[in-house]
């Protein structure tokens, strides 16, 4: 078979470039590997020809590509109109569907859910939980869809199959259970069938699905080394007793200023401890802690609210907005704690949240920020907490509604 052309990645069952392979298998056709190493990353020549450096990257004599669902397209289309990519234009569309459905909503989600279970981003409870809980409306919907389909696009395995299953196979493998798999019995049956089909088995290898679900485990304090105190030898060379004045007092150097939330009286309500509490936990443990150490004498709460929503357009950039303002209050991390989200839509988003905050006014080191202006802080009473907790409960959780994405200030 000639080769249609060269993918970079680290291996062909690597989950963005294995689509790919498999594609070639059932078109007739081959994809030669250049593999990727991570200590040296592109070469020169490779970035200036993809600047985005993201693998996989495809070249070839007729056209150079990224993204991994337009290399896997483009492989598949090779040989022209045929049941795997479409015979006319409804067939096509509907492949199209999926494959952009495997990656805006099982990719993105599987993402946000399993990627800080692994260590490649930060471990945020919430977001965690929010990309699961998405994940699962994902997995109701094609459970449903899959109710009275063997696949996606006819009656026979297209390239919408390949996008859907291999975009499935990482959750299927590392996070999904048996327990877990039971609650999708459609998805399953449909995922267990295609993985078993012959280029699907040479392109994986051997194929496991899920015994025991990844879980996220807390980095252990290292332990603090002992420092062994040498043992002074009892001869030792006398100092000289002519030292200058100078030389035996040090100069000290002077006291840094203190913030003004320092000299406050102290509170029975620890900052550090409730941020662990909260990301390492539940939201309804972590604010059941919450109510039962709050300290309203030595803490007040705020209510947050972007004061120009109207003109907000995409959501990732209103969320981009909140990630603006978090970076400007670098001050604030030992004073202050917040979560903030934006809901709705696109070209019609709200940005809203609610701060923790040292003290019973908002400080210096919080409405000194660059961004500060554009938000409406406005302090709940204690008298108000009743009322409140629930809707504090919610963005904590990230359960408001039309929740879209957020960011929490720690």
């Amino acid at each position: 078979m000639v080769s249609v052309g060269t993918i970079t990645a680290p291996s062909k069952s690597h989950p963005r470039a294995v689509k790919a392979y498999i594609a070639a298998a059932y078109t007739g056709q081959s994809l030669d590997l250049a593999p990727y190493d991570f200590a040296t990353g592109f070469s020169h020549d490779l970035r200036a020809k993809f600047p985005m450096a993201k693998i996989p990257v495809f070249e070839s004599i007729e056209v150079d590509l990224f993204e991994s669902s337009a290399i896997g397209y483009y492989v598949a289309s090779k040989k022209g109109d045929s049941h795997f990519v479409g015979t006319n234009a409804v067939e096509r569309a509907l492949i199209l569907q999926w494959i952009l459905f495997a990656d805006n909503e099982i990719n993105t989600n599987t993402a946000t859910w399993l990627y800080p279970l692994i260590g490649f981003v930060p471990y945020l409870k919430p977001s965690v939980d929010a990309g699961q809980e998405k994940f699962r409306r994902t997995m109701s919907v094609l459970d449903k869809i899959l109710l009275t389909k063997t696949y996606l696009v006819g009656e026979d395995i297209t390239f919408a199959d390949v996008a859907v299953v291999c975009a499935l196979y990482f959750p299927y493998s590392q996070a999904c259970d048996k327990v877990f798999r039971s609650e999708y019995k459609n998805v399953t049956r449909y995922v267990t069938t295609v993985l078993g089909k012959t280029h699907f088995k040479n392109a994986y290898g051997e194929i496991k699905l899920c015994e025991t679900p990844l879980k996220y485990v807390a980095p252990k304090k290292e332990a603090k080394k002992e420092v062994k105190k040498e043992v002074k030898k009892e001869v030792k060379k006398e100092v000289k007793k002519e030292v200058k004045e100078e030389e035996e007092e040090e100069a000290k150097p002077a006291p840094k200023p203190k913030s003004a939330l320092d000299l406050l009286p102290p509170s029975k309500f620890v900052m550090d401890e409730w941020k662990r509490m909260y990301s390492n936990n539940d939201t309804d443990v972590a604010m059941k802690w919450f109510w039962e150490n709050h300290d309203s004498e030595g803490y007040s709460l705020w209510r947050a609210d972007y004061k120009y929503n109207d003109e907000l357009t995409l959501i990732f950039m209103s969320n981009n907005l909140i990630g603006g303002f978090f970076a400007r209050l670098e001050r604030a991390h030992k004073y202050a704690f917040g979560s903030m989200v934006v809901c709705g839509e696109n070209n019609n988003s709200t940005i809203s949240g609610y701060f923790l905050i040292r003290g019973q006014t908002v400080p210096v080191e919080v409405y000194d920020a660059a961004d500060f202006d554009s938000y409406n802080f406005v302090k709940i009473e204690p008298s108000q907490y009743e009322e409140k907790k629930e809707e504090i409960y919610k963005y904590m959780a990230w359960e408001v509604e039309g929740f879209q994405d957020g960011k929490i200030f720690k």
